[in-house]
């Protein structure tokens, strides 16, 4: 290896941004990702204002032969955006977010996090179908799939993406979209960070208004069997504008939750209905009509603010790992396994979500991106999540065992949802069409696999 830290002074004059180094003030703040298992120590940490620095960025790690991370909110629960010895590329100065009201598009520089892309689009009354956390990244969001509370209307966050901004690994800035680049374009759209660094995103938004009726309902756990036995069927009737999801988790103190339940199991049902609040409270009726309601926070709420409602069991910090499955139906015997692991939650912070799909994505044709997994109607995503160093073992083993027990259940997997599992277990994001054209295209975009940190579709 090249002695790099002689060349840093002159890198640092090629940059609008700034070249940290360890003991550099900023160098701990920069290399803190979401997920608090990952203390890794990059041997420089680039922060880009812009896409030239990106491309200089990219340029110094290959000469110098430094493995790229890439940072854009440091939300992947893989820990893919910190490497050690390696060069982060930082992208969270990237914070830009122009919205063209009449033609309600959103263009989104690449470090920005979905409650600024929120915040500027609300402006208008429009939001980007993507996730559930004010503070995920939206660049990792989108490059996996992205979905959220309105995808089943307006389809996954990919199928609302026109173009992209990318920095190849020669270095280059090149535009992606429907008209140039198209390989290129289809295959970041579903295939992750494996092709560029893209320094910008530009969004087709949906008017939504600025207020949505949503919230909460929230179950007991002993419930939980049947009303899972309801739910299976009764949410795959109802309109795309109708999204309900399910939670069984410990229950936080919340206002609307009675205090004898808090820090007990319970089954947290929240939903967001795009349109009149008197059709929605009928659409969900069935919902309350199943089991004991124990707490009801639903009402019409700010966008913004119901994007943000579940931040704060998400900060950052904690120790994360997620195993995650598409489910192709939730038999009894699946929601049978489900209950077993959700009754020996490992630790208060851990989580079992189970989101219905299907909607507008699940009729988008599955070749048209590398996302194909579209007709599965649920998702299971195992959280696990707890804080001190001590409880790994126990916590990675209950998630791991709760994993294996649902496979026979399983097709397929959301490649945003997975930790390090390894090399088989991403290719059972794509199917093998699919996977064989991202290798294609990996060839012909990063043919030294360059772009690595991240759930790897390896050149070959």
């Amino acid at each position: 290896m090249n002695n790099y830290t002689e060349s840093v002074p002159a890198f640092r004059n090629l940059i609008s941004g700034n070249v940290l180094l360890a003991g550099d003030q900023g160098y701990d703040e920069a290399r803190a990702i979401w997920n608090g298992m990952f203390d890794k120590k990059p041997a420089l940490i680039t922060r880009c204002l812009n896409a030239g620095d990106v491309s200089q960025a990219v340029l110094f790690a290959k000469e110098n032969q430094l493995t790229i991370a890439i940072k854009g909110g440091g939300h992947n629960s893989a820990g893919s955006a910190v490497v050690d010895d390696g060069m982060m590329i930082d992208l969270s100065l990237m914070q830009k977010v122009e919205v063209d009201p009449d033609k309600q598009i959103a263009k989104v520089e690449g470090g920005c996090l979905l409650g600024a892309v929120d915040e500027a689009t609300q402006e208008h009354g429009l939001a980007v179908s993507a996730g559930i956390i004010s503070h995920t990244g939206a660049g990792g969001l989108t490059l996996g799939g992205g979905f959220g509370w309105i995808s089943r209307k307006y389809g996954l966050t990919i199928d609302n993406l026109l173009s992209v901004q990318v920095v190849t690994a020669e270095g280059k800035i090149v535009t992606a979209s429907a008209h140039e680049n198209a390989d290129l374009f289809w295959a970041m759209r579903g295939g992750g960070g494996n092709f560029g660094i893209v320094t910008s995103f530009e969004f087709q938004a949906a008017h939504i208004g600025t207020e949505i009726f949503t919230g909460p309902l929230v179950k007991r756990f002993e419930d939980a069997g049947e009303y899972f036995r309801f739910y299976r069927d009764y949410v795959r009737t109802l309109p795309d504008e109708m999204t309900i999801w399910s939670v069984l988790r410990y229950a936080p103190p919340l206002p609307f939750i009675p205090e004898e339940y808090h820090g007990k199991l319970v089954l947290l049902i929240p939903f967001v209905w795009l349109g009149d609040q008197a059709e929605g409270e009928k659409l969900l009726q069935p919902i309350r009509d199943q089991g004991v309601n124990i707490g009801d926070g639903s009402g019409m709420k700010p966008w913004t603010a119901w994007q943000a409602a579940f931040d704060g069991l998400v900060e950052h910090g904690a120790r994360n790992y997620w195993k995650s499955h598409h489910l192709k139906n939730l038999s009894d015997d699946c929601i049978g396994e489900i209950l077993s692991y959700a009754a020996r939650l490992p630790h208060g912070e851990s989580e079992v979500f189970i989101p219905h799909m299907e909607g507008a994505p699940s009729r988008v044709n599955p070749e048209s991106t590398a996302f194909p997994h579209r007709e599965t109607p649920f998702l299971l995503n195992i959280h696990t999540r707890w804080r001190d160093p001590g409880d790994d073992d126990r916590c990675l083993d209950w998630a791991r065992k709760f994993h294996d027990a649902t496979r026979p259940f399983s097709q397929g997997v959301y490649v945003n949802f997975l930790s390090e599992e390894g090399k088989d277990r991403v290719r059972e994001a794509y199917t093998a069409e699919v996977w064989d054209r991202l290798v294609s295209i990996k060839k012909i975009w990063d043919p030294e696999n360059i772009f690595r940190m991240n759930q790897n579709i390896p050149p070959v």
